[in-house]
């Protein structure tokens, strides 16, 4: 058993309009650790979530729980990472919620028995009655379908999370409720977002990304308050830490 979730090495990805999102990228990341992708848009954060998943293919190599990202592992290995998107319209797609979060066990072929109690304890988890479940999903609030996808992916039981911009368009409310139900996640969890305040509250260690390359890589309260690095890369000190807060 390896003790590392994620090893890449010297991963490269350029899209077929010739621009090169990730550039020999070498990150690792332990089991269990909250890692932060932070970075201008356009800096190749999203795309180091999706390479992950296998979605891209690019040069370099890359370890998922000791297995090597290949055509022969995607089985394995897309049963131990999950993906949230930013936009959850992009991962709810059936007639009900029910439907949604039980989507993926029923591929997995978890016993049909099995699939009412697994998808109701996911729903609880993240701060959802049960009888949500009944319910259309694009009948939802932002916020309510974003805690769908979190759920219809947590369902599944990955080893490893990962989550593309999870605060987007959320207000206040539904923000704190989603930091309070990703903060007891026990998965290794790799998030890529431009809420730097979330990452103060959720991830020890932040991965600063820009054209496609690491810059920095360090203790997250470290990164966020050296002024000079993240205004090199047009970002800003979150507010707590320029006051002198926290």
């Amino acid at each position: 058993m390896t003790d590392f979730a994620v090893r890449t090495t010297r991963l490269s990805y350029t899209y077929p309009d010739g621009i090169k999102a990730l550039d020999e990228i070498d990150f690792d990341v332990p089991g269990g650790q909250k890692v932060a992708v932070i970075g201008p848009s356009g800096a190749g954060k999203s795309t180091l979530l999706l390479y992950l998943t296998g979605v891209l293919k690019g040069t370099g190599s890359v370890r998922i729980m000791g297995l090597s990202l290949q055509p022969s592992n995607m089985r394995q290995i897309r049963r131990q990472v999950g993906l949230v998107f930013q936009d959850p319209n992009d991962q709810l797609f059936c007639p009900t919620v029910f439907e949604d979060v039980a989507f993926g066990l029923l591929n997995l072929s978890v016993p049909k028995s099995q699939i009412p109690s697994r998808v109701e304890k996911s729903l609880r988890d993240f701060g959802l009655q049960p009888s949500i479940s009944l319910r259309s999903p694009y009948r939802l609030s932002l916020g309510e379908r974003k805690r769908v996808s979190l759920a219809a992916v947590l369902a599944l039981e990955p080893a490893i999370l990962a989550m593309d911009d999870p605060t987007a368009g959320l207000d206040m409310r539904n923000r704190r409720r989603l930091i309070e139900a990703v903060s007891r996640l026990e998965a290794t969890l790799i998030i890529a977002t431009h809420d730097l305040e979330f990452v103060l509250d959720v991830c020890s260690r932040t991965v600063l990304m820009d054209q496609g390359k690491i810059k920095a890589d360090g203790q997250s309260r470290s990164i966020l308050a050296d002024s000079g690095l993240m205004g090199s890369h047009g970002l800003e000190v979150p507010l707590t830490l320029g006051s002198g807060g926290r």
